[in-house]
């Protein structure tokens, strides 16, 4: 065994009882990440494999690091299901290039603008009308899954949330990367138009599916993924100039 990594012990009837406590939990975050994949994707098989994380998170959670199991359980549950649709590699390679040259638009014409641009200008700045890249940004939300969880100057990324180590004597750096990510975040998206905000607002840290946002802002189902795409866009993009690439691993 690895001599920096701890383990707790836990009964198997308290093991049982603490999988039992948590599976809605799993069913929540498969149901949001499943909602931004195509239908070819099962749910039942995201929902599996993020069982597979939670078992992972039960029988290494240590309580003496004074983080609770919920959320240990719910970056180990995210990770194991990101992980293994990264192996799946299921996005089809015009849709890469799509979202490519998006975050390449975006971060031009916020160069040249010095300001947040809006999505009339972004589809200036491709050559294309409003009505495609509406289009576009339906085609690539699948590639946003986990995007602001991925460090963005790495092809295919690592989990941006999952900063829980198993070996201790990592904590410290994961916490510092953690603090600063959070104001990057807060920075790009104070940069946002307002119904943008609004948008990311209530699907992250309320946890309101698209239609209930969409009931919210009254806008179409639709028109708030397109919202939500275009904004992790610019997440994506603003991250990508301020976020060292090295980290010195």
């Amino acid at each position: 065994m690895n001599p920096y990594q701890t383990e707790t012990i836990v009964s198997a009837e308290e093991r049982e009882r603490l999988i039992l406590e948590h599976l809605p939990q799993v069913r929540l975050i498969a149901r949001r990440i499943h909602e931004r994949l195509p239908e070819s994707v099962n749910l039942e098989d995201l929902i599996s494999t993020g069982i597979v994380g939670l078992i992972s998170a039960i029988d290494r959670f240590d309580p003496n690091h004074n983080v609770k199991l919920k959320t240990y359980a719910e970056y180990k549950i995210r990770g194991a299901i990101l992980d293994s649709l990264r192996g799946l590699d299921w996005a089809p390679r015009q849709q890469r290039r799509r979202s490519k040259q998006i975050e390449q638009a975006v971060a031009s014409v916020e160069q040249r603008l010095k300001r947040a641009p809006s999505e009339e200008e972004i589809a200036g700045e491709l050559g294309i009308e409003l009505e495609e890249y509406h289009d576009w940004l339906v085609e690539i939300r699948g590639l946003n899954l986990g995007s602001l969880e991925n460090h963005p100057s790495e092809e295919e990324g690592r989990d941006m949330l999952r900063f829980v180590a198993d070996k201790e004597e990592d904590w410290p750096s994961h916490v510092f990367e953690r603090s600063e990510m959070k104001k990057l975040l807060a920075q790009a998206i104070s940069r946002m138009p307002y119904i943008e905000r609004t948008v990311i607002g209530l699907y992250y840290q309320e946890e309101l599916t698209l239609r209930e946002i969409a009931r919210v802002v009254k806008l179409h189902e639709s028109r708030v993924s397109q919202l939500k795409t275009q904004a992790i866009v610019r997440l994506r993009s603003f991250m990508q100039k301020k976020w060292p690439s090295e980290r010195g691993r």
